[in-house]
């Protein structure tokens, strides 16, 4: 508290090592390629604008059963008790729904946790430690990367969607856990999971399967990508964040049942979270249901991938390193990133500006995002907005476009 007629205290300073890193790790980035303004802010988007920069893949969002079962839980839960997700009793909402959560996707058990990023952490620090080699594709999300890295695991990573790859460094390092993404948040692409999961089975590897961008939208009911190649009995764990197709606030992963208790007294994440809100709880379950029943979402998702991916291959965009309902655009230098963005915004298409660390620095991007809810006016209107901006753009000139593509599955 100021007291009147004292001059104000100075606050106190960073540090002068802190303010060095400033200078050199990003000073000239902001100033130089981002032109002093914050690289993901663009334009605000206005009401016709074609939002593509969200993960809300089956357009779940404000569905009146999942709002009911909010509401409802709202207005019950005035005795709810914050605290720790590990004091979270057998029969709680949360453990019904992990459960639930568990069994659909074929597994013994689950753990919900605060957010993806949480799920994997938490799960590697357990699974992993400093004798367990773990082999990240190269792509992987960065919190499993970040997983590892707590384990004190070494991690050793191996080509993008290159099971050859994998074996070699298996067959280098040893037995140990294996790392992938069921398809690919920065590009689209679909992981080779019968390949991948025959090399860890044959170096007596477990295998991680992240599919927060499969989940919901791939397999019977939604069951995900190991589910639809017919893989979830031969796959250890199954990782997802509930921000995408569930268009919720949490993460979840699968375990078996005898891990339960050991993790419990070692994952971090869990034992030091609060756990999630009666309504966040009610919500996701609801949110299940409906994703169950969402064929027919599912389908329009998929129609609209084919369409707007079949709208930017014809205009020359090199889109080829991916072919689900993410569209990266990679321009490479963040500069001409932003010359995209902008040009999109301008004329109502917005995207998300990905570039490092989601990416290598010389390999940022615009990353589209479909969802099942677009309009005809919306997707004749993407078309439109890439035809017209190519010239401009070049995207046939892109580093990308001259570059080998992984095969995907």
């Amino acid at each position: 508290m100021e007291v009147i007629g004292r001059p104000p205290r100075a606050r106190p300073g960073l540090s002068a090592r802190l303010r060095q890193r400033i200078a050199t790790e990003f000073q000239s980035r902001w100033e130089d390629e981002w032109g002093g303004k914050f690289v993901t802010h663009g334009l605000h988007p206005g009401s016709n604008a074609v939002r593509l920069d969200g993960n809300d893949y089956l357009s779940v969002t404000g569905h009146p059963l999942i709002v009911q079962a909010q509401l409802d839980a709202l207005r019950r839960g005035a005795e709810f008790v914050i605290q720790s997700g590990v004091f979270q009793l057998e029969g709680s909402p949360a453990s019904r729904l992990q459960a639930a959560l568990a069994s659909w996707l074929g597994k013994e058990d689950g753990l919900l946790c605060q957010s993806g990023y949480a799920a994997n952490l938490g799960l590697l620090q357990v699974i992993a430690d400093a004798q367990t080699p773990v082999y990240l594709d190269s792509l992987a999300h960065m919190s499993l990367w970040e997983g590892a890295r707590a384990a004190s695991a070494p991690s050793h990573g191996f080509r993008h969607n290159d099971p050859d790859h994998l074996a070699k460094m298996a067959s280098r390092h040893g037995p140990g856990l294996v790392v992938v993404d069921s398809v690919y948040s920065t590009t689209g692409a679909v992981a080779r999971l019968p390949e991948l999961v025959d090399v860890a089975r044959r170096h007596e590897c477990m295998i991680l399967v992240d599919e927060s961008h499969s989940l919901g939208t791939h397999g019977p009911g939604g069951k995900g990508l190991c589910a639809m190649l017919g893989l979830t009995d031969q796959v250890h764990f199954i990782t997802a964040s509930l921000a995408k197709a569930f268009a919720g606030r949490a993460g979840f992963f699968t375990m078996p049942a005898e891990l339960r208790d050991y993790l419990m007294c070692h994952s971090y994440p869990s034992i030091f979270s609060s756990c999630l809100l009666p309504h966040e709880v009610a919500g996701l379950a609801a949110t299940l249901e409906v994703i169950r029943q969402a064929d027919e979402a599912r389908q329009r998702l998929h129609a609209n991938t084919r369409r707007v991916r079949a709208a930017f291959e014809a205009c020359g965009y090199p889109i080829h390193q991916g072919s689900q309902q993410i569209i990266s655009l990679e321009a490479g230098p963040e500069r001409d990133t932003l010359a995209l963005r902008d040009a999109l915004e301008a004329r109502g298409v917005f995207g998300a500006v990905f570039c490092a660390p989601a990416t290598s620095r010389n390999r940022s991007m615009v990353r589209l995002t479909l969802n099942a809810s677009l309009t005809e006016a919306e997707l004749s209107h993407i078309a439109a907005v890439a035809r017209e901006i190519a010239p401009r753009v070049k995207p046939w000139e892109w580093p990308v476009a001259k570059r080998p593509v992984a095969r995907s599955a």
